[in-house]
């Protein structure tokens, strides 16, 4: 199996009439979804496209996910966008990917053309009712390699500009087996989508479809600031699997929500993309009965890389372990000096790793690097710019990113330390620490009842005083990033407004 089609085909003959994608407008068989990516394909292969990115710029649905299987026919690789990303990332992306073909929607289609779009704009209505050619189809299928392109997804960046990372199509077929195995896949269950199709997270649940014939419905981006709904929302639809970011998962653990409603069918919960306060997970451990995993991996190397089935308790101040390597993985720590150590940046090699960024050699070569620990061939690994340890267990905690070290009074502290603390404290339901380093000011942004003041005599209990924040503030909600994590450059922005 060259690419994740074949198992799309195995599901459309096995189970035609089973659901396999949904949004609150409409339901896809994979039936539908062979037809439409049949057809779809071939009148990309009809235009000419090959083996070129095609952008994908549709509102968030079903029939957006049945497109990308399209684009892999015509072996292509799709680059998804949606309107949400803003003008800016957008006019950046295009600029970056300069495409001839973007299958569009009518909002699409009228971005692109206000943002002077140089292509083909393609209108998915009527690529969907072309009629499918068998032949061109087979031709493509033999053609395409597993290291051809799959998908080129844009990450934010250091310096502003987002990354294109592309992901090839034998770490998606790897990583495909290995987060089914891990989450313990199978017809029977329902994936509540979180994540915006134009990230790598919504990959966990399209190829469990595609490899174990669950099913998976987009939940609606409103429902994400009212949990109460969003908790009826999962027992409407019967679902049994989340895999979400943090802070997606305690905004119903911090808001009581549990005391009105509770999910009844949920057998696994997932969650990454942040470290879970020990506090809030609890609430869901005393209020869900399921199995819980901590999953961590970047983007550059396909999605997850590593998972921890939490067995244990764990008191504030405790961190929840992101465990050990998938299959066909490895993760070292890396030292100061490139030697392997037990605490240090996080490392990554095997088949997951992506091909690098997209037109970007510069940024490429910084990460994507010759394997330091071997000289003898080779190697290429990639260096996450997250901080880990092993502790005594052999398991893998994450310790925060290494631009978030900084030097503050004459000690080497880590952001995370304090937010860390900060979360532990009753009335506080979220935390984001800041640093100004142009004026030497530690700062915290944070969610929750408690007083400024109340709040700086708990932390005084807690951490010394060369982490005690100068300024403080308390807010709604913490800002967050198109990938859901904690926005700490905003959150920067609104301590010192």
């Amino acid at each position: 199996m060259k690419t994740m089609l074949t198992a799309l085909k195995n599901q459309a003959g096995i189970r035609p009439d089973a659901p396999a994608f949904a949004d609150p407008d409409e339901t896809l068989t994979f039936a539908d979804v062979e037809r439409i990516s049949d057809a779809a394909g071939s009148a990309l292969i009809g235009r000419g496209a090959k083996r070129e990115a095609v952008l994908v710029f549709t509102a968030r649905s079903a029939r957006e996910i049945a497109l990308f299987f399209a684009v892999w026919k015509a072996g292509c690789f799709y680059v998804p966008v949606d309107a949400e990303m803003g003008e800016n990332r957008i006019r950046s992306i295009l600029d970056r990917v300069r495409p001839r073909f973007a299958i569009a929607d009518e909002t699409g289609r009228k971005l692109l053309n206000d943002y002077g779009f140089a292509g083909e704009t393609l209108d998915p209505d009527l690529l969907i009712a072309h009629a499918p050619d068998a032949d061109a189809l087979r031709a493509v299928e033999a053609a395409t390699l597993d290291v051809d392109p799959a998908y080129l997804v844009f990450t934010s960046g250091s310096t502003g500009a987002p990354k294109g990372v592309v992901g090839c199509h034998r770490a998606v077929r790897d990583y495909a087996a290995q987060i089914t195995k891990t989450l313990n896949v199978c017809e029977t269950d329902v994936f509540a989508m979180q994540a915006p199709l134009y990230v790598d997270a919504c990959l966990k649940e399209i190829l469990s479809a595609l490899v174990c014939g669950s099913s998976a419905v987009l939940v609606p981006k409103r429902l994400f600031m009212t949990p109460v709904p969003l908790v009826r929302f999962l027992n409407e639809h019967k679902v049994t699997t989340l895999c979400w970011v943090v802070p997606a998962l305690t905004l119903i653990s911090a808001l009581h929500t549990f005391d009105e409603v509770v999910p009844q069918h949920l057998r696994t919960v997932a969650f990454g993309s942040e470290v879970m306060p020990p506090k809030q997970f609890r609430i869901w451990q005393e209020h869900v009965d399921a199995r819980y995993l901590n999953l961590y991996g970047p983007t550059e190397c396909t999605g997850m890389s590593c998972s921890y089935e939490v067995d244990r308790t764990f008191k504030d101040g405790e961190r929840i372990p992101i465990g050990r390597a998938f299959d066909n993985a490895e993760i070292f720590l890396l030292d100061e000096n490139d030697h392997r150590a037990d605490e240090g940046e996080i490392c990554i090699r095997g088949t997951s790793v992506c091909h690098g960024y997209y037109r970007d050699p510069e940024r490429t070569a910084k990460a994507f690097v010759q394997n330091p620990l071997n000289a003898d061939y080779p190697e290429t690994i990639y260096r996450t710019g997250d901080l880990g340890r092993w502790n005594e267990r052999g398991e893998l905690e994450f310790l925060g990113r290494k631009d978030d070290q900084i030097k503050h009074m004459g000690h080497r502290i880590e952001l995370g330390e304090l937010e860390a603390a900060a979360k532990t404290i009753e009335g506080v339901d979220a935390a984001c620490a800041v640093f100004d380093r142009e004026r030497s000011i530690l700062g915290l942004v944070y969610t929750g009842p408690i007083e400024r003041s109340a709040l700086l005599v708990e932390l005084r209990k807690q951490v010394p005083d060369y982490l005690l924040p100068k300024l403080s503030r308390r807010i709604d909600a913490l800002p967050l990033t198109q990938n859901g994590k904690t926005d700490r450059k905003a959150a920067t922005a609104l301590l010192f407004r």
